[in-house]
């Protein structure tokens, strides 16, 4: 890949042009502010001005609510080969691409998971996306050439590649970040009429939780009008639990002594779930092994990835890694997983139901890919180590 055109100069459009300069592409930047893209082309991230002829890639870095009309007047313009965005919510660019009669295969969604609350392009780092998960969403109808281009960008910025449904996507993030993010904002809200006693006292949980709400409030008005239900949905059981602990602590001063005791027993027990949860997500930041890799060749027939993903997608697992390399001639790609130890053999059998010639390999020394002969379907190996497997 030489040559992108990246879409609106915020502080992630901005970040992916710096990166991509950096590594010695051609950049072209657009924008409907001038002072931004200005900015943007002042600081290194590349020039003002449409392509004169198409590029590799397209990154449309602009709200998801002008993510789906962007990407349309794109294609209609010809711009790139392949586009890509870097929009919270995945599901509404593929709507919109439908419902204008774009073409969607040459589209693949992405959501780099990194950023700053700063806005505009001053706020942009080439290094920003270093070791952070990027998020692609590809769909039955994209083409291989679009997501290989897709893997190189991720690559280029330093970033780590994570495959997911485009549906799965909104309904992650919108327990993982969106509903967060709408918590933090109402927390933050409370504190409107606080006195200047209480906001001079305040701890830094307090700064914690409302840490968040500092952000961009269009923004995050368009991504909750995005994903309105799945966030919907995350805050019925947000709330459902908070109703519990607003009904326990108003029973700690119940004059009946066995309604004290239910109340303190259900605090206890929200509190002991909070810890739970808590733990969960400091064991996946401290790189805590709770899962099983799995190392997967695919063959480079159409449709391979996608059917493979859905797979282990149906098993709760996720691809966390994905390299694509041309071995002796057709292109293969080495897939790394990272699946429940117990749906181990049920993601072998689900392989092999699907037309996949699988074997696990989990002897003690050195761990080695085999494959069988080809069947009728595509070939896959399946790997796991014998300390991962225990």
């Amino acid at each position: 890949m030489k040559t992108v055109a990246v879409v609106g100069t915020g502080a992630i459009g901005t970040s992916v042009a710096l990166a991509l300069s950096r590594r010695g592409l051609t950049v072209h930047l657009e924008d409907v502010s001038a002072t931004a893209v200005r900015t943007a082309e002042a600081m290194g991230a590349g020039s003002v001005g449409a392509p004169a002829e198409r590029v590799d890639l397209a990154v449309v870095a602009v709200p998801p609510a002008h993510t789906g009309p962007v990407l349309g007047e794109l294609q209609r313009r010809g711009v790139a080969h392949a586009y890509t965005d870097v929009a919270g919510v995945k599901t509404r660019p593929y709507d919109d691409l439908r419902q204008a009669g774009a073409d969607p295969s040459s589209f693949i969604g992405g959501h780099p998971l990194a950023g700053t609350e700063r806005l505009g392009p001053l706020a942009a780092r080439a290094d920003v996306f270093e070791d952070r998960p990027w998020i692609l969403t590809p769909t039955a109808r994209t083409e291989q050439s679009v997501l290989n281009r897709a893997l190189e960008l991720v690559s280029l910025c330093s970033a780590v590649p994570v495959i997911m449904d485009p549906l799965v996507h909104d309904r992650t993030v919108a327990r993982t970040s969106h509903a967060p993010q709408l918590i933090s904002t109402l927390m933050a809200a409370t504190l409107v009429d606080a006195t200047e006693s209480d906001i001079r006292v305040a701890g830094q949980g307090l700064r914690n939780v409302t840490g968040p709400a500092g952000g961009d409030p269009g923004l995050w008005r368009d991504v909750f009008t995005a994903n309105a239900d799945a966030l919907a949905d995350v805050l019925d059981t947000y709330a459902a639990g908070l109703g519990r602990a607003v009904g326990a602590l108003r029973a700690l001063g119940h004059t009946d002594g066995t309604v004290r005791e239910r109340a303190e027993a259900e605090l206890d027990g929200l509190l002991r779930l909070g810890h739970r949860g808590r733990a969960r997500v400091a064991g996946a930041a401290s790189g805590a092994p709770a899962e099983v890799r799995l190392s997967v060749a695919v063959s480079g027939r159409p449709g391979t990835l996608a059917r493979l993903f859905g797979a282990v997608g149906e098993l709760g697992g996720r691809v966390e890694e994905v390299r694509l390399e041309s071995v002796q001639g057709p292109p293969h790609g080495s897939v790394s997983l990272s699946v429940p130890q117990t749906s181990v053999a049920d993601l072998s059998r689900l392989l092999r139901a699907g037309g996949w010639a699988t074997e696990v390999v989990t002897r003690p020394d050195a761990p080695h890919r085999a494959t069988r002969p080809a069947g009728p379907g595509d070939p896959v190996a399946v790997e796991v180590s014998a300390d991962e497997a225990g």
